[in-house]
């Protein structure tokens, strides 16, 4: 893509040391399942006027996985173009502690942690309720009787 829209400069940022290290050739790989992908970028490295590889941590790198997961999730039409996402850096963390006291003044997980804690369902729960998938329904309903 960046060829295509004749970019010469490149900076590529990857959290795989081991494959940074591959790219820029200061290691050797007999891998024969990433051959062909490096012979490919040494052969789009050709193309261009500068690219660089750098390493960035995955601990670092939360941001990245963030966008890619997002970027993941969405299907465009047009795979030449991707709309911009507008990312606001914000001086200080943001909090959020709106949380509604429950009726029995336990909180919202109690029932959860207690039958992870106990390993046995809760005494109102009956043969139908204890199958897995239907034991968050039983306990949500517990929490908030109509």
């Amino acid at each position: 893509m960046a060829i295509d829209m004749n970019i010469q400069e490149f900076l590529v940022i990857g959290d795989s040391n081991l494959l940074i290290h591959h790219v820029r050739e200061e290691w050797g790989t007999k891998n024969s399942n990433i051959l062909p992908y490096l012979h490919y970028v040494q052969e789009l490295r050709k193309r261009l006027t500068k690219v660089e590889f750098q390493h960035v941590p995955r601990v670092q790198n939360e941001f990245a996985d963030a966008l890619v997961t997002l970027s993941s999730m969405i299907q465009y039409p047009d795979k030449n173009f991707i709309d911009p996402i507008l990312v606001k850096v914000h001086d200080q963390p943001a909090y959020c502690a709106q949380v509604e006291e429950e009726a029995d003044g336990k909180p919202w997980f109690h029932d959860i942690k207690e039958y992870l804690a106990k390993g046995a369902y809760l005494e109102l729960a009956n043969p139908t309720q204890k199958h897995t998938s239907e034991v968050i329904q039983f306990l949500s309903q517990r929490r908030n009787p109509v």
